[in-house]
Order: C-alpha cells, then structure tokens, then sequence
C-alpha cells in the first residue's frame, strides 16, 4: 500500500524534510555476511565495454548536423561588461547564431572571476566558433580584485549568512582545562580535473529538449532547465549513458547546458558545448581554500572538555557554506563545542561539491590538533580518541541507527602497532613515523527513489531506472542486489538507466547516496517481481506460496520440490513480469551516519623536504557491503585522490590580478600511479539494521576524509615538526623543520620529542 508521508532527506549533511510517497516494504533485512551474490567480488557489467571503448560517453555523441559552441569568458578577476557586440561574430564563415548576457540571464555582463561565461557563439566546426568568440567586440570596465578571505570577511563581503553553533559553556571549560593547544591551519583550493570534463549536446525534438549531458544527477538537471527555460519538467528528456567523473561538480546544469540548449533552439540544429581542460580549471568549480583557527582543552586523564573554532571559507564568486565546522561538531564526545562559519565572497571561481565537501578540510584541521594536544598531554593518539569516543549523536542526543566506530580502532591496532617498527628505519636524512586520523560522514541516503524489474519468458531479469553510474560501479551493485533478491545468477541480470524518458525517477549520485538511496528501491522491485513468479508457481504446481522459494535459478519447494524457472516463465510466452519498488523512509529519530579510521605511514627526508606516503590502512563502517572488489576500488580511489590534495595539488592564483596559474595539468600536479603506496582496505561489514531493507550506507565519500591528517599526523611523528597548511610539498615541509629547529634553539631543547 502507497503511503504519503514526511521524512527527513540528506545530501552533503545538508537536510530538508520532504513529502514523498513510498510503498509499504515487508522486506527483512538480509542476513550479515556474505551471501551467494550480494558481499561477493563482481567485476564492473560494464567494465569491457568501457575499456573497448564501446562506452558512450557525452563526447562521443555525435548527431546530424550538429554545431559546435565556444564560449566568450573573462580574462580578467573582476570586470564589468559595459558594451557588448556579437554581430562581428555573425559575419564570419560558419558561424550560426551568438548569444551574450544581454540577451539571456544565465549569462553575465558582472565578470566576477577569471572564466565567467559572458557570451556564445555557435558555428559548424569548433575553430570556427572560437574565432566568433574572437571577433565579439567588448568594452571592460575593470575594477581591483577582492582576493583576501579575511579582508572579504572584514569588509563584510559574505556568500550567505554565517553559521554559528554552540553547546555547553567553551570559555568555562578552556579555562578548567590542564592542557590548551590553539592553532591555525590552512587548505588550499583544489580542482576536480574529471577525466570528462564538463559538457553536453543539446538538441529539440517538437517542443521537447534532448539532452545528453555528463552529470550525477539527471533529473536535477531535467528540473533546472526545465525552470530556467520556462519548460514543462516532462518536456526535457536528460541521458546520461556513461560518465567520465564528477566528484561533486557535475551535480547541476551548468551554464554549458543551457547555451547549448538556446543556441539550439535558435538554429534548429543540435549544439555541443563542451569545456577544454583549461576552461575547466578556470570555471568548473573547485573545493575551496579554508582559515581555520581552532582550540581545544583537556584534562591530564585526556578528556577532552572544549573544542571552538572559527572557520572561513574561501568561497569565490558564488556557492554554498561547505561544512568545514562539521567535524569538531560531530565526531567526538565533548560537551562544550563552539564553532562559527563564514564564507567569503571572493573575486575567484565559484566552489562546487567535491566529495565530503567541508569534512576533508575540518578533518585535516580537528585531527592534527588532537595530535598536538595528545602530546602535550603524552596520551597515544588511538587512546585518546578512544576515551572521547561519542555514543550517542552529539549534536541533539539521537542514537545512532549503527556505529562501529569503536571496532574500526580495534581493526586499526595492528596498523598501528607498526609504528615502532616503522621508526627503527629512519637514519639521519630519512626520519620515518605513523600517524592516524578518524573520520566521520552522512552517507545514509533517502527517498524517494524507484525502480522497475522485468522478468522476460526467457529468464532474463532487467533493473529498468533513470539513475546514472558516475563511474563507480553502481550499475554492477544494483544488478547484484536484483540477482540476490530473485535467487538468479548475476550474468542473468542487466541494468538500464541513464535516461529520464526510460525509467522513474532515481536519486542523485553525490553525498554517498547512491547505494544507500537506489539499492533500497532496486531490492523492492526485484522483490516484488519475486512474489509474482511464486504466485504463478504455486498456482502451476498447486503449492501454497509460503513453502516456495527462489534459488540458484530454481522454485524450490520445502517439500523437496525443485524446478527450473525456466519452465515457468517459458509459459509467459510474449507476457512479461513487472516489479515495482520504492526507497522507503530513513529511521525515525536515529542519525544515520558513516565513521572511519585510517593509519599512514611516511618517511621525510630532512634535508630536501621531500616525502613518501608508503603504507595507508583504511578501516570504514559503511553499513553492508554490497560489492567489496567495488568497495575496496572506492577505498583505493578516494585515498589517492586525497593523496593529490594532501601533497600536491594547489590551485594558484596571482596574487594581485587574481588570474589561474594552474589551468593546465602539467602545472597543477596530480598524483601518478609513482605516487600510490600499498593500500590496505577493511571493512566492518555489519549492515544497519534499522537502516532500510539492505542496512548498506554509501561509501563515496568516507575514504577521501581522514587521509590529510593522517599523513600530516605521521609526519609530526617522524619528524616532530608540526604541519598546518596543505599541499604539504617540500616547501611546506623545509618550513615546518625550520619552525621546529628555532622552538629546540629557543627552548635550548637539542632532541625531538616524540609522541607517545
């Protein structure tokens, strides 16, 4: 029976209650462990077709007629559009239509960064719609650029209104504390450098917009143009078949989007905008530059009694307040916790998502102070978080719907247990130490979410939704889930999505939600096309229902009774089997949350600042695992992603024009497989049992969270040095041992002490 109900909804730890409409699920949760589909390694469905390249992605769309758009945008940081003239742009060989901002308001005569898209044009090939964006004539009226988080915080100059939080009494408990340690530390601006960058070909069939677009969130993108474009929703069909990455940045439209969809509409033809590698350094988003200022208090047993924090975030021109202060609120039991937020309006590129936005960069900050205050109270830094371990949600008292938190340290003490080997390696240039950090995240997902399965004559079963896979293997994960569910081989399954004409409605790939959102809704199809073929078996075989089952491609009966399920459905001939599901509701009055710990090792040479990341082990409690090859991928993925960050990547502006430096990746420096240390992966395997009918949460996220200040941390334990700002490459890190030999000189101190 359908129910209309009120939940609560969860994307990047920002909520909202919304009304949805699900079915009653009489679905128990599977048993733990491993089952005979769903906890056993798959190999990705797609994984060939992908490495073939028979995958269809965005940029291999290629339809009849089709005209290609450049892009008109600011070289400058900060500048008006006073006059703007396309027709120049119209005379030239090939050009078909131009559009600026003083036509349509999805584009900008306020240049408020180098990149912004202020004009269009759109010709038959793409070197003749770059020379059109050549001949636009423009009058600029520049003005200075306002770089500065803080002066942009002095002056006012904010993105929305600050986030402020607090519980208990800081001041009180910093005052009672045996030990206070304040620091600053910094993270810089970093840049998604998909390996597809953003793009999409638009094109009108009647009064219905195609669009074939790379995005982690197909029907977000039907919504916003449908908005933005005074369309029907139904009148906006988004495909999305494969994509080339995201993390975060292709969750919306784009501006993209929409100058190929009016450009189209203006010449009838179908119209491709796609962005270069540079553009996409310069305008596709970016995980911003953070100022934390941080304090802690404790008591010598290692309590700790206050955290407080002022955080800025280094917005740009436009976004969203990430939840830098998340961590210090959430992750540790402390009953005095003060936190404010600001987000500065910077003459800089807009931020966007970028996996567990705000919680990379707290994370680097809370976990490396607790290092430092660990030592200056001589506690073991698993100790100590241990003894501030939270056992409820710390923000309102809710239980937590599942936490295995205290189980992953247990997982860890091995790893850990490693250091004083570790540190028996290092000789006068190569100092060797381990550090650990923990992690906290959301990834419990929410309605609504729906799927269909089909059941075919031949025993073929099909996951029909309009979902999209990112690239990281949902599609396999949710064919496994329908096989499990309907006692069929995995080969027998096949999943369709990508295409909002083709299937309901499915959710969006970001905030480690697509696991926990999708697999809920796919289980229930698969399970309702399950009691179909057990009515129909009963029934062929004059059997009562209960005593039926599906399994290893057979009805079994408890009698003994076993056929295959072929023979069945060999009957329905051209008639098929239709399973309906839907996500149902998260728990009521439970936080759903992911947690984490992971231990580096690392080695520095102290004379040249360079370092080597040689071992991380990474313990996560994610709910079940539906596909561990998968899961251990994610792991992989997301810890060398956070190794690029940690070490690395930096996007850097001109300090005084405020022009990207960084557009090209032989300037803005990924890690390479030279870069990627032995990675050891555990999961607690244990599903949620009050979350949903699979208890598995998303993995996405968690893995990219603690990696910075565990490697900052196993830095401070080899070389004594503290390190608060990131990329920590060898500048940082001659800084760092240059600020350490001043305090021994100043303390007259000629021996690192190490922590305990």
């Amino acid at each position: 029976m359908a129910r209309l109900i009120r939940t609560e909804k969860e994307v990047e730890g920002r909520y909202e209650e919304v009304w949805t409409v699900v079915e009653e699920d009489a679905l128990d949760q599977w048993p733990a462990g491993p089952l005979e589909v769903v906890g056993q390694p798959a190999q990705r469905q797609d994984g060939l077709q992908r490495a073939r390249g028979e995958a269809r992605y965005t940029a291999d769309v290629r339809l009849p007629g089709m005209l290609h758009a450049a892009v008109l945008r600011s070289g400058v940081a900060r500048a008006d559009a006073r006059a703007i003239d396309v027709l120049p742009a119209l005379e030239l060989p090939g050009v078909q239509a131009a559009l600026s901002c003083e036509e349509v308001d999805f584009l900008d005569a306020e240049a408020g960064y180098p990149g912004a898209a202020v004009a269009a044009v759109a010709a038959d090939t793409i070197e003749q719609a770059r020379a059109g964006v050549e001949a636009i004539a423009v009058e600029w009226d520049e003005s200075e650029p306002l770089l500065d988080p803080d002066e942009a915080i002095a002056r006012g100059q904010l993105v929305s209104e600050s986030s402020s939080y607090e519980r208990g009494d800081l001041e009180a408990a910093l005052a009672g504390a045996d030990v206070v340690v304040e620091a600053e530390y910094r993270t810089q601006s970093v840049l998604h450098n998909s390996m597809e960058t953003h793009q999409a070909v638009c094109h009108w069939e009647g009064d219905t917009l195609v669009v074939h677009i790379s995005t982690q969130y197909i029907w977000g993108v039907r919504d916003e143009l449908a908005e933005k474009l005074g369309l029907r929703p139904d009148d906006v069909r988004v495909v999305c078949e494969f994509m080339g990455g995201g993390f975060g940045a292709k969750n919306g439209a784009g501006d993209y989007s929409l100058i190929a969809a009016e450009l189209s509409r203006r010449t009838g033809r179908p119209v491709r905008c796609a962005l270069t590698r540079r553009e996409e350094n310069l305008a596709a988003g970016n995980r911003n530059a953070t100022i934390q200022r941080l304090r802690a208090g404790a008591r010598s047993d290692g309590t700790i009694v206050g955290l407080g924090g002022e955080f800025v975030n280094a917005v740009g021109w436009s976004g969203w307040l990430a939840g830098t202060d998340g961590p210090m609120q959430m992750l540790y039991g402390v009953d005095n916790v003060a936190t404010m937020l600001r987000g500065a309006k910077l003459n800089s590129a807009p931020m966007a998502a970028f996996r567990a936005p705000g919680f990379v960069e707290g994370t680097f900050g809370l976990e490396c102070l607790l290092d430092e205050l660990g030592g200056k109270l001589g506690i073991d830094p698993l100790e100590l978080r241990r003894r501030n371990h939270a056992d409820a949600d710390v923000l309102d008292g809710r239980p937590y719907s599942s936490k295995s938190l205290l189980e992953c340290y247990r997982r860890a003490e091995p790893h850990w247990d490693r250091r004083h080997e570790v540190r028996a390696r290092s000789d006068e240039t190569w100092k060797h130490g381990v550090g650990l950090a923990s992690q906290v995240w959301y990834g419990g997902g929410g309605p609504p979410s729906y799927a269909w399965v089909r059941v075919g004559s031949d025993g073929s079963m099909t996951v029909v939704t309009a979902m999209q896979d990112i690239g990281t293997g949902s599609r396999t994960a949710m064919a496994q889930i329908a096989a499990e569910e309907l006692g069929v081989s995995l080969a027998q399954v096949r999943v369709e999505l990508g295409d909002s004409a083709r299937g309901p409605f499915a959710s969006i790939s970001a905030g480690s939600s697509t696991i926990p959102s999708m697999g809920p809704a796919v289980r229930s199809a698969a399970g309702d096309a399950r009691r179909q073929i057990l009515e129909l078996a009963a029934q062929r075989w004059q059997k009562e229902q209960r005593t039926l089952s599906l399994k290893g491609g057979r009805i079994v009966c408890s009698d003994g009774g076993s056929w295959p399920l072929e023979s069945l459905l060999g009957l329905l001939e051209d008639a098929q089997i239709l399973g309906m599901g839907a996500r149902g509701p998260n728990p009521t009055g439970m936080r759903v949350l992911t947690f984490g710990v992971q231990v580096a090792e690392v080695a520095v040479d102290v004379g040249t600042g360079e370092i080597r990341v040689g071992r991380i082990a990474a313990i996560h409690d994610v709910g079940r695992i539906i596909n561990p090859l998968g899961a251990r991928s994610q792991v992989e993925g997301g810890i060398i992603q956070a190794l690029g960050h940690t070490l690395s990547e930096h996007r850097l502006l001109d300090p005084r024009t405020g022009t990207v430096l960084t557009q090209t990746l032989d300037a803005y420096k990924l890690p390479t497989i030279a870069d990627v240390p032995e990675i050891v992966c555990e999961f607690v395997d244990e599903p949620d049992s009050h979350l949903t009918n699979l208890g598995a949460k998303g993995l996405g996220e968690p893995p990219i969270i603690p990696t910075a200040a565990a490697i900052a941390n196993a830095i401070r334990d080899a070389t004594g040095a503290d390190v608060r700002s990131l990329p920590i490459d060898r500048e940082e890190m001659l800084r760092a041992l240059a600020a350490l030999a001043r305090a021994k000189e100043r303390s007259g101190d000629r021996v690192a002490a190490r922590p305990a």
